[in-house]
């Protein structure tokens, strides 16, 4: 008697569970949401390039956008010092339906920089393609952008100093049949329509008032630093040493010819939008111009 009224305690108490079990909900289905992950130097990167514009402005909430960008770092020293292997971990993360990895570099490439520069001839190629191959065998999308232009002149026309590196991307993108956003043409376009003084509204802060009347005096952007006037024709050294002011690390908050405030990078995020939108169809929907 007494192990008959335990069972049936037993099943009293159960039942409020089974009916439970019976009536729950079943799970929501799992959102869908691509991701986006930027790797360069500092003109991608959080305080000085257009990555934060374009992550805070430009992408919708079915897409998460991670800026994984470094200042002062080259195609070589960027996977080096291990930035690489944390930018392939977000690759391999799953969860997303895609994963694009839009990757950017040249300013920290070229001469001058020790323990960044690549060669241009050999390296720099070779380290942009294996970032192309690297992101396809783990599961992602790569996108390659041309460097962003610098914003230096000469008797009023812009100095393109990273052309070299530019056009190097666009044949590796060719040959990987790969997406491009030509930044470094868009740019360079609307910086020279600009001219030397409109251009300054970019930089992180403004320009003394020696920067502004050589500018528009001769057409010639000087050294930011030294505010010294310069007369027209004036030889090269008067220029800004661009490896001195990028450094290995994040930028100065200053008044240089490389780096992007506000105003620089929602400008120039914009026009990676725009580019974006083209090489990329399938972004469309995710992207806000």
């Amino acid at each position: 008697m007494r192990l008959k009224a335990l069972t049936l305690a037993t099943a009293l108490a159960l039942t409020p569970l089974a009916a439970h079990a019976q009536t729950a909900e079943p799970a929501p289905a799992k959102f869908k949401a691509i991701k986006i992950v930027l790797v360069g130097d500092s003109t991608t990167a959080v305080l000085g390039g257009w990555g934060p514009s374009f992550c805070g402005w430009h992408v919708t909430s079915f897409a998460a956008c991670i800026n994984l960008a470094r200042g002062g770092r080259s195609s070589g020293n960027y996977r080096a010092e291990g930035s690489w292997a944390l930018a392939m971990d977000e690759i391999k993360s799953g969860g997303f339906t895609d994963t694009y990895v839009l990757i950017q570099f040249g300013h920290n490439d070229q001469p001058g920089k020790p323990g960044r520069s690549t060669d241009l001839a050999t390296e720099f190629p070779a380290n942009m393609k294996r970032y192309v191959e690297e992101v396809r065998a783990a599961g992602g999308k790569p996108v390659l952008v041309t460097p962003l232009t610098r914003r230096q002149f000469k008797d009023g026309k812009l100095i393109d100093d990273l052309g070299p590196w530019a056009e190097a991307v666009r044949k590796v993108a060719v040959e990987t049949g790969t997406p491009l956003v030509d930044l470094h043409a868009r740019s360079q376009a609307a910086v020279q329509a600009m001219g030397p003084v409109e251009a300054m509204q970019f930089a992180q802060r403004p320009p003394s008032a020696e920067v502004v009347e050589a500018a528009t005096k001769t057409g010639t952007t000087i050294a930011a630093s030294t505010g010294v006037p310069v007369a027209p024709g004036a030889p090269a050294q008067n220029q800004q040493n661009n490896a001195a002011v990028e450094p290995m690390g994040q930028a100065r908050l200053s008044f240089d010819y490389t780096h992007l405030g506000v105003v620089g990078a929602d400008y120039f995020s914009t026009i990676v939008t725009d580019e974006l939108s083209k090489s990329v169809p399938a972004l469309r929907r995710y992207l806000i111009p």
